[in-house]
């Protein structure tokens, strides 16, 4: 329904709330610069240019100091939840930035707490600076084979979800379920065609044939490719293309060559983080950061800033509520000095500056927690005796997991021959092969596989994390059972959270109470007991991995090749199948 003040204001019969005055509008819709007043109206644009009509007596004038407008930047696809952070803290830390809008699938609260978990998260979104636009997961777990989880979210809950006011289609519609005919899924999609919703996808390292069915059952987008051939073949498809930026998966460099050397219309790229955590964006911006590398990296300013906001708008149909200052979207605009060298030095979502120079104006707070997402653990103590791999003879040879130093999106895998002491397999230091192990925490089952992982480095003790995707079951990786066993056991007694374990001692621990999975800390404290707990995993376990609870937390998600561990077991990610860790024994 049309604001009828927001109206009277854009044709002059009333007067604005706000106005800024002497800035130099950065119009994403013609890619032109030009000096523009904005008239503000219940936190939405009224007018730009001219805007002498709307100005009142009691109009409040923000002077831009002769700085670019540029609209808000919209994050084309997060997990919120893998920062670690509520969303409250996050949408603190990343609006400083000038990240005004997200899009999410609050995929991890939804498979720990339901379609009641994911409302009270937008609730709480509604009251942040940003602005939280809920991509309903295709299904969930996205794991292949399904894994346990506190809610399995399938093709019936679509028909509640897609009419929520936050939903913007289907997230994470993986390639394989697609291909495969998962059944939920193709249902979903069928539900989100009769509610004019498109499928946004997850196709990673696809081939030509493969991107042909994809494209044909109506897949619109995807942040998932590893190459910029790769994402060409992918838009000459029809599908949209958002590059991924982050830490855990530093793709920009290359994959922006799909514009700066390919040709392609750069109208068709938008940008999203996926995974963030708060070391990496108070280290270095967010996507402001993301813009600064575009540019970096050949494209214009304009090009940079319409990929971080009226492109990624356009994709998700959000273009008449953002992504642009124009009469009727929201008044979410960065105040910039220099495009070239693009840093938000004010930040105004829906019409209230919430940011100032890197800084937030007032502290967030975050709500009250009800049982929904306070009460989600339902793991039974586990006895150390129950973790091993069996297995008869001397020796075996075992399939591992191996961690990819460099990107933690990669996980290839290798045989490795062990000895058999007592029926059990032993995890060899020497060979960097020690043992990981998932616990389903939800009550539903008992589940408590074992496999082996080389990367870690680590030479005593275990580590474990209940923020995993994508089941968030309790993810261990340990050098002996006992210390496995007690570190479990500690993230189950704080309600969630991530442990670090030596010699039969916690010797350090960051609660995650919130659904398992994630803290009401600020962004500051959060950061500064992740690089602790990576220093103990490091400094006092031996791992050296710039951060060892980083890719730890991914080693549930299936849709990564090769390998992964779900509390299924060990997961051959190509055929998509449980395999035995013992390949033969002698």
């Amino acid at each position: 329904m049309p604001n009828r003040h927001v109206m009277d204001v854009a044709y002059g019969r009333a007067h604005a709330d706000k106005i800024i005055e002497n800035g130099k509008l950065v119009n994403v819709l013609t890619g032109e610069i030009y000096p523009a007043d904005v008239a503000i109206a219940d936190g939405r644009v009224a007018a730009v240019g001219d805007v002498s009509a709307q100005k009142g007596p009691d109009t409040e004038i923000i002077d831009a100091e002769g700085r670019y407008l540029t609209p808000g930047l919209i994050d084309g696809h997060m997990h919120i939840e893998c920062s670690k952070l509520s969303v409250t803290m996050l949408a603190d830390m990343v609006a400083r930035y000038g990240t005004t809008s997200v899009i999410s699938g609050l995929d991890q609260v939804l498979v720990a707490a339901g379609i009641d978990g994911v409302k009270e998260f937008l609730a709480e979104a509604a009251d942040s600076s940003v602005h939280v636009w809920w991509g309903a997961p295709a299904k969930a777990p996205y794991t292949i084979p399904e894994s346990n989880v506190g809610y399995a979210f399938k093709a019936e809950d679509h028909k509640i979800a897609q009419e929520m006011p936050e939903c913007v289609g289907l997230w994470e519609t993986v390639q394989e379920m697609v291909e495969d005919g998962d059944e939920d899924v193709l249902a979903a999609m069928d539900i989100a065609e009769k509610n004019r919703l498109h499928a946004f996808g997850c196709a990673p390292l696809v081939d030509a044939r493969r991107v042909a069915g994809y494209a044909s059952s109506g897949v619109v987008l995807c942040h998932e490719s590893y190459s910029p051939e790769e994402e060409l073949e992918k838009m000459r498809n029809g599908i949209d293309i958002i590059i991924r930026e982050s830490t855990a998966a530093p793709m920009l460099r290359e994959n922006i060559k799909l514009v700066t050397e390919m040709g392609a219309p750069s109208d068709r790229v938008g940008f999203c983080t996926d995974d963030i955590t708060s070391s990496d964006v108070l280290g270095r911006g967010h996507l402001d950061y993301v813009v600064r590398l575009a540019i970096e990296c050949g494209v214009t300013p304009m090009q940079a800033i319409q990929m971080g906001s009226i492109n990624t708008a356009r994709m998700y149909k959000l273009d008449h509520k953002i992504g642009s200052i124009a009469p009727g979207r929201f008044a979410d605009i960065l105040f910039v000095d220099d495009l070239n060298d693009f840093r938000p030095a004010r930040v105004m979502t829906a019409g209230r500056i919430v940011a100032e120079n890197g800084k937030s104006v007032v502290a967030p707070v975050a709500p009250e927690r009800t049982s929904v997402v306070a009460d989600t653990f339902k793991l039974k103590e586990v006895d150390a005796s129950r973790i091993k791999v069996e297995a008869e003879g001397s020796k075996a040879v075992v399939q591992a997991i191996v961690l990819s130093k460099d990107v933690a999106f990669r996980r290839p895998g290798a045989e490795i021959e062990l000895d058999i002491v007592d029926g059990v397999v032993q995890p060899c230091i020497e060979k960097d092969a020690i043992m990981v192990a998932v616990a389903e925490r939800y009550g539903k089952t008992d589940n408590l596989p074992v496999a082996f992982i080389n990367g870690f480095g680590i030479k005593k003790g275990a580590i474990a994390t209940s923020n995993s995707p994508d089941d968030n079951n309790v993810v261990v990786a340990g050098t002996n059972a006992a210390d496995m066993a007690l570190a479990i056991n500690e993230v189950t007694r704080l309600g969630g959270g991530q442990v670090a374990v030596a010699d039969g001692d916690v010797i350090g621990r960051l609660p995650l109470p919130v659904a398992g999975i994630v803290a009401d800390i600020p962004a500051e404290e959060m950061a500064a007991a992740e690089q602790e707990m990576d220093r103990i995993a490091r400094d006092e376990l031996g791992s050296d991995l710039p951060s060892p609870f980083g890719q730890l937390l991914f080693l549930s998600i299936t849709a990564i090749p090769e390998w992964a561990i779900t509390d299924l077991g060990l997961i051959d990610c190509v055929k998509f199948v449980v395999t035995d860790p013992v390949i033969s024994s002698n």
